[in-house]
């Protein structure tokens, strides 16, 4: 008559065990999901979002050299010959108007923007990258330098002198949206946008006004998926020239650069994969000031700016 007991007793101890199991996992669960929730849900949250209608189809992000806190971004052909000064949550602080190029009437398809140094040394400047061809039709591509203002960031509306530079490529035209500046060799990296296989080219930054200049082929580039997703959108050099960044409309690519090696050789190294949020039309990456993140935006009305850090 006592076994129902010993029975009813190792069902308890049995209980408890299977308690005693239980509830650190449940715990674990929740630690996991709300971890999950912190460091990796909410980095797909958007930072802020461009909040003027002007800012409509965005093509390009870079930082300020000059003035803290301050990103540069334009829009996409169509638009008349200027940028914008923003902040990261995406406030519009200033409009900053150009003269395009006179055979133009203006600017024909601007598609990237970068910052760096130039022709004088300890000043910075904005290069404005008018490098679409979607035709690939173009004689030449133009990049307009315009030297950085404390200004733009503080007034709401600025006038800039530009001195351009028109661009060949070697074996004609192509299309592209992505330019980058090498600080270290003071140098222009295009990277062209289509086909199956992408093109690196390089040009000094040291030119006269208006040069016509043929650029030097560097490298072919290419990345696993299907076309259109796989082209190239977007890319971005940090100040220090020690971090280069490649985007596709789904996905960004990273190298670190080895001391003593060209961009363009660290870019045929295979590349590390970042974390993105594939956006509605992603054109648009700019490491921080000091490299350590990322922000990307699209085109579209009141689009979203996401931030990433950077690896170590």
């Amino acid at each position: 008559m006592k076994q129902p007991a010993v029975n009813n007793a190792e069902k308890d101890m049995s209980r408890r065990r299977k308690l005693n199991i239980l509830i650190p996992v449940v715990v674990l669960m929740f630690v996991g999901a709300y971890a999950k929730h912190r460091l990796i849900d909410r980095k797909e949250q958007p930072e802020g979002r461009l909040q003027d209608k002007e800012m409509d189809e965005t093509s390009g992000i870079t930082a300020s050299t000059l003035n803290n806190g301050i990103y540069y971004v334009h829009n996409d052909s169509g638009d008349t010959s200027r940028f914008f000064a923003i902040t990261p949550d995406g406030k519009l602080r200033t409009t900053i108007y150009y003269q395009g190029h006179k055979q133009h009437l203006g600017a024909l398809d601007v598609e990237d923007i970068a910052v760096g140094p130039g022709p004088a040394k300890g000043k910075s400047y904005v290069y404005i990258g008018d490098v679409g061809d979607n035709g690939s039709q173009r004689k030449f591509i133009t990049v307009y330098r315009a030297e950085e203002s404390k200004a733009w960031g503080r007034d709401s509306v600025a006038n800039t002198k530009t001195w351009p530079i028109n661009l060949q490529y070697p074996d004609g035209a192509k299309d592209c949206e992505t330019l980058m500046i090498d600080p270290i060799e003071k140098l222009f990296y295009i990277v062209t946008k289509r086909r199956d296989t992408v093109e690196v080219f390089t040009s000094p930054l040291k030119y006269k006004y208006d040069d016509t200049v043929t650029m030097t082929f560097r490298a072919k580039l290419y990345f696993k998926g299907i076309k259109p997703f796989k082209w190239v959108t977007a890319g971005d050099i940090s100040k220090d020239g020690s971090k280069i960044l490649l985007k596709s409309y789904e996905k960004v690519y990273y190298w670190n650069r080895q001391p003593n090696e060209h961009a363009w050789q660290a870019m045929q190294r295979p590349a590390r994969e970042l974390p993105y949020k594939q956006e509605k039309q992603g054109e648009a990456i700019g490491f921080t000031p000091d490299g350590k993140g990322y922000y990307t935006t699209s085109e579209g009305v009141f689009a979203p700016i996401y931030y990433y850090p950077t690896p170590n």
